[in-house]
C-alpha cells in the first residue's frame, strides 16, 4: 500500500476547526457557566446584532435551530391550514416538514438542472395551474450555498401576493446581485424573512442546534421576539399577546457563534479555494471530460460570495457504486438527498409520484457531495480525485 492509499479523508473534521478556535471559545464558554446565565441575556441579544450587522439586515432573531427557524418563520407571517406554500422537492426534510406542521399544503416546483435550487419557469408554471389551495407564501432553498435565482422569485412573489421566505440553512454568507443595488445583497435579506441553521456541520456551527432569523420589516421581527418565547409581552410576565413556542436561542450557542462569526469568510474562501482545487483535479484525471464527473457549475463567478460550498457536490456516474468505492477507501461521501420530497412516505398522502418532478428525481440519483471543509489539505483533495478515478478505470 502506498502512502497515498493510507491517506484517510473524513467529511467533516470539526476537530481540526475546533482547534484552531479553541482559545477564542473557551472563554467565553466558561464565563457563561460562571453566571450560570443560559438562557437569553447579553450573549444572545449580542450575537443578534453582531449578525443583523453582518448580513446587513434590520433584525436578527436567534432560535432553537434552523427548523424552528423555519417554522417560527412561518407562524410569525400567518401560514396555516388551508394555505400552499410553494417550494423545491429537492431539499433537506425541515423545509418541507415545517409547513406540514402548520396545516399547510407544500405545492413543489421543480429544480433547476444547473444549480439545483428551485426553477422559477417551473414556479410560474405551477402558479398557472389549477391548484387545490391557494399559495401564501414561498419557500426557495439556497442550496449547498448557492443561491437560488432570486430576482424572477421576488417578482412572482411580488405578482402573486406570496410571502417570500429564505431557507438560507446552508447559505450563511452569500449574496446575490439585485437590480438597483451598487453591491450584492446578503443573502437572507431579500425576501419577507430568512432562516438560517447553526448545526455544528454548517460553515457558522454551533456546539449543537442553533438557528436565526432575518428580516428588514421590524414589526416582523417584534412579532418574531415574542414568539421565540410562547408569544410573551415584553414587559410583562405571564402576558401572552401571540401564540408562539419555545424556539429560544441559548446563551452557550450564542457565545459560540460569536467566536466563530470573524472567522467565517475566511472559511467560505477557503471552501472555494478548495472546490477550484477539485474542478482542476477532476479535469486533469480526464473525468470532467469522460462526462464521468459534473461539478458544480457557479453561476455567478464574478462574485466571490455567490457560492461558498457548504457542500461541494457534482453529478457522478454509477453514483453508488462510486460511494460505496470511496467509503472503502477512506473517504467520507454523502449523498444530499437520495429521495425527493414528494416521494416520501411521510408525504404520500399529497400524492407525490415518480415522473412528476424529473429534475429532482434525476438529480437525486446522481449527486454525491465530497468532503469540501476549510481544513482539507492538498494530500486529501489528491486522495479523494485518485480513488474516483480508479474506480472509473477499473
Amino acid at each position: 500500500m502506498s502512502q497515498a492509499d493510507q491517506i484517510k479523508v473524513p467529511m467533516l473534521d470539526l476537530q481540526a476547526q475546533f482547534a484552531s478556535v479553541r482559545g477564542e471559545i473557551m472563554p467565553r464558554v466558561q464565563e457563561i457557566f460562571e453566571k450560570q446565565s443560559f438562557i437569553l441575556g447579553p450573549a444572545v441579544s449580542g450575537v443578534e446584532a453582531e449578525l443583523a450587522d453582518y448580513l446587513g439586515v434590520k433584525c436578527a432573531v436567534g432560535v432553537s435551530s434552523g427548523t424552528d427557524a423555519l417554522l417560527l418563520a412561518l407562524m410569525a407571517l400567518g401560514v396555516g391550514p388551508g394555505d400552499g406554500v410553494i417550494t423545491t422537492p429537492f431539499t433537506f426534510f425541515a423545509t418541507v416538514g415545517s409547513i406540514v406542521r402548520l396545516g399547510a399544503t407544500p405545492l413543489f416546483a421543480d429544480i433547476d438542472p444547473v444549480s439545483f435550487n428551485i426553477d422559477p419557469a417551473q414556479v410560474e408554471r405551477l402558479l398557472a395551474s389549477d391548484l387545490p389551495v391557494k399559495p401564501k407564501a414561498l419557500i426557495p432553498v439556497h442550496l449547498f450555498g448557492q443561491p437560488a435565482d432570486m430576482t424572477p422569485l421576488l417578482e412572482l412573489a411580488q405578482a402573486h401576493d406570496l410571502k417570500l421566505i429564505e431557507d438560507a440553512a446552508q447559505a450563511i454568507g452569500c449574496s446575490y446581485a439585485t437590480a438597483g443595488h451598487e453591491r450584492p445583497t446578503m443573502i437572507g435579506g431579500l425576501g419577507h424573512a430568512g432562516c438560517f441553521s447553526f448545526f455544528p456541520s454548517k460553515n457558522l456551527g454551533g456546539a449543537g442546534d442553533g438557528g436565526l432569523v432575518t428580516t428588514n420589516d421590524e414589526e416582523l421581527g417584534r412579532r418574531m421576539l415574542s414568539m421565540r418565547t410562547h408569544g410573551s409581552h415584553p414587559n410583562e410576565k405571564y402576558r401572552h399577546i401571540h401564540i408562539g413556542g419555545n424556539f429560544r436561542l441559548d446563551a452557550l450557542q450564542a457565545v459560540v457563534v460569536s467566536a466563530k462569526l470573524p472567522h467565517l469568510d475566511d472559511w467560505s474562501r477557503a471552501r472555494r479555494a478548495n472546490a477550484a482545487d477539485y474542478r482542476r483535479l477532476l479535469t486533469e484525471a480526464g473525468l470532467v471530460e469522460r462526462g464521468l464527473v459534473s461539478p458544480p457549475v457557479e453561476l455567478w463567478p464574478e462574485n466571490w460570495r455567490g457560492h461558498i460550498y457548504n457542500q461541494f457536490v457534482p453529478r457522478v456516474k454509477e453514483r453508488d457504486g462510486l460511494l460505496a468505492a470511496l467509503g472503502a477507501a477512506g473517504v467520507g461521501c454523502a449523498v444530499y438527498y437520495p429521495i425527493p420530497m414528494h416521494l416520501l412516505e411521510c408525504f404520500a398522502y399529497l400524492g407525490g409520484r415518480e415522473g412528476q418532478l424529473p429534475v429532482a428525481e434525476q438529480a437525486s440519483r446522481e449527486v454525491l457531495a465530497l468532503p469540501v471543509y476549510p481544513e482539507l489539505t492538498m494530500a486529501q483533495k489528491e486522495r479523494v480525485v485518485q480513488v474516483i478515478a480508479d474506480f472509473y478505470g477499473r
